[in-house]
């Protein structure tokens, strides 16, 4: 007899999602429609600032229950994961409180405003050791990064030289939603580099190893927003255009440019190997910046196919989240620690603090 075919299908993962909008936002645009293509999810209950605005969410995703107040979702007892969709001068509470309850955690990049909370954050993670955490770095789930990762881990291409990276973005452009103002405030830890130079340098780091060197350029070209649907200006207090070059532990040098408000510009990675090349582009426009679609990866030689997606059918947002969830959710089936996690974002933050003192004091930094 077949022990397998008759063995119980595991119930759905119960998720609450901290920071639901009925008409907008991330968990809107992304997160939602992934658990929605994803049977081993289900959505259990949304928070949001007020109540209202969580009834009106909870009612436009199917959502059996509704919290205004986050932390009583943190504590639902009927909640096994907890998304953390939130802005980021948020998270440091929330995560800390699902933490504490003991329950599973995927918390959106970046972890926190800077390194001492991503610290405290990551720190508390690893003393609890009932839950699975995972860091929203969708770009390191993408099949086209995991794939190259592997493919250059394995040596197939011989040795990592250099590493060309243009990474676009929409955001950080010389005008802005009313929503987006806070982006503009270094204090807030959503900058340009935090989010887009962020997801990049995640996944050049998983393809060719950690930075040991860098050297930069952070640049403020616009150094005031319009804030669309009125005339009121904000300042900018975070570049929006960057230069950073490097050299990694596997001996690959890389180049990576980092450029805001243009969002219609693609993405491209080139990797120069002594016995080949690889490239990952996006299939579609940078709207929201690489991270946020599906993208491809050309080898030079037979690689073999890229891993099977999560979600096929999913594009745009939803796609490369779907991919994190899945990831996750096999970790906590099988007990296994294998994804993104904490550490991996503080090491992150630090990598940014790096860039940031070379730029402003004009000479390469250790790492």
């Amino acid at each position: 007899m077949n022990s397998a075919a008759n063995k119980p299908a595991a119930k759905p993962l119960r998720v609450g999602i901290v920071g639901a909008n009925a008409e907008r936002a991330w968990a809107h645009d992304a997160h939602i429609p992934a658990l929605a293509a994803m049977p081993q999810f289900t959505l259990a209950a949304v928070s949001a600032r007020t109540q209202p605005l969580a009834d009106q969410a909870a009612a436009a995703f199917k959502a059996p229950r509704a919290f205004g107040d986050s932390l009583k979702l943190v504590r639902d007892p009927d909640i096994d994961v907890v998304a953390v969709t939130v802005k980021v001068p948020e998270h440091r509470a929330i995560v800390l409180a699902v933490l504490e309850a003991g329950k599973h955690l995927y918390c959106e990049w970046p972890l926190g405003r800077d390194v001492a909370e991503a610290k405290e954050m990551a720190d508390a993670a690893a003393r609890a050791k009932s839950s699975h955490v995972i860091i929203g770095l969708q770009a390191l789930s993408a099949p086209a990064v995991r794939h190259a990762a592997k493919v250059v881990a394995s040596g197939a291409l011989g040795q990592p030289r250099m590493l060309r990276v243009f990474s676009p973005t929409a955001g950080w452009a010389a005008k802005a939603p009313p929503y987006y103002a806070y982006l503009q405030d270094k204090r807030n830890g959503a900058t340009m580099m935090a989010i887009a130079g962020g997801h990049t340098m995640a996944a050049m780091e998983a393809i060719i190893g950690p930075y040991t060197e860098v050297d930069a350029r952070c640049s403020i070209f616009q150094k005031t927003v319009t804030l669309l649907g009125s005339k009121e200006t904000v300042e900018r207090t975070c570049p929006d255009h960057a230069l950073v070059t490097g050299k990694h532990a596997s001996g690959c040098l890389s180049s990576l440019e980092i450029i805001g408000g243009q969002g219609s510009s693609p993405f491209r990675m080139e990797l120069y190997c002594s016995g080949g090349k690889l490239n990952i582009t996006s299939q579609h426009d940078t709207l929201g910046g690489f991270q946020v679609n599906k993208l491809d990866c050309q080898v030079s030689i037979e690689a073999g196919p890229m891993p099977a997606s999560a979600a096929p059918a999913l594009k745009g947002p939803p796609a490369n989240v779907a991919e994190t969830y899945g990831l996750l959710e096999h970790d906590i089936r099988e007990g296994k620690r294998t994804v993104p996690e904490f550490q991996l974002a503080l090491r992150l933050q630090h990598l940014l603090d790096v860039i940031e003192k070379a730029s402003d004091e004009g000479h390469r930094q250790r790492v």
